[in-house]
């Protein structure tokens, strides 16, 4: 479903991801680790088309979309969240989602529209906010949430744009622990019998081997190892290079 080949990205000498190839399967999550300044949300970068490789492609359905725009790309289904929360505080937990929707449908923003069409954006943010959760805080302000709850809404926002591939960076950084159960358990329902595709980066191991099926270990820019869990944890230049310092 999503595939990198060589992706490189060079600031001058240096390469901030080095070559790096990676296959994603319809319905595979797949976990990204590594130390600081490994290249894991660079990596993203390069993927969501915020930043042009050096060298390299990247493969959506077996298409070369490694010179599409980043709204190109999620019209064809790539979808991201961003280490640091990003929401209409003062709007509704609700109208966040509905401006996602409309945004991905590509809706009216005419005062006077067709009242089925309203009523579709509206079912459509609704059953977003049931999926994670949020359904019975649809009318607070969305600056208002603990930040679990705005971890949770952005993935809402996500899945408005129904995206066939999801790439969630680190979306545990500052949660509080007794809130990350509950996210675990909205982003370990995304894949199910959908067969859409999850690609997250995360620091909190405990997570990372709840919810990955294979996992992706990047250091220096370059992809160390990329098997199951099990593997990858016995892995011994894995533990010396990361596994150690995390664990």
């Amino acid at each position: 479903m999503l595939a990198t080949r060589g992706l490189t990205w060079r600031i001058g000498e240096v390469a901030i991801v080095d070559s790096v190839y990676l296959d994603l399967a319809p319905g595979e999550f797949l976990g990204v680790i590594g130390p600081n300044g490994a290249g894991k949300t660079s990596l993203f970068n390069l993927i969501t088309g915020l930043r042009r490789p050096t060298e390299g492609t990247v493969l959506l359905d077996g298409a070369d979309i490694t010179a599409l725009p980043p709204h190109r790309r999620a019209r064809l289904g790539l979808g991201r969240t961003f280490q640091a929360s990003s929401v209409f505080g003062s709007l509704s937990v609700r109208e966040n989602v509905r401006l996602a929707v409309q945004a991905h449908r590509g809706g009216s923003m005419k005062l006077w529209r067709r009242a089925a069409a309203d009523r579709e954006v509206a079912a459509a943010a609704d059953a977003a906010l049931d999926r994670v959760g949020l359904h019975h805080r649809g009318t607070a302000p969305a600056g208002t949430l603990a930040h679990g709850e705005k971890r949770k809404l952005e993935i809402a926002l996500l899945l408005a744009g129904e995206p066939r591939v999801m790439l969630l960076d680190e979306p545990m950084a500052g949660v509080s622990a007794e809130d990350v159960p509950e996210l675990v358990s909205v982003i370990k329902s995304l894949t199910g019998d959908s067969g859409r595709a999850v690609l997250m980066v995360e620091h909190h191991m405990d997570v990372i081997l709840e919810l990955a099926d294979r996992i992706a270990v990047m250091h220096h820019g370059a992809l160390l190892a990329c098997d199951t869990p099990d593997t990858v944890m016995a892995n011994a230049t894995v533990q010396e290079a990361y596994l150690g310092e995390a664990l």
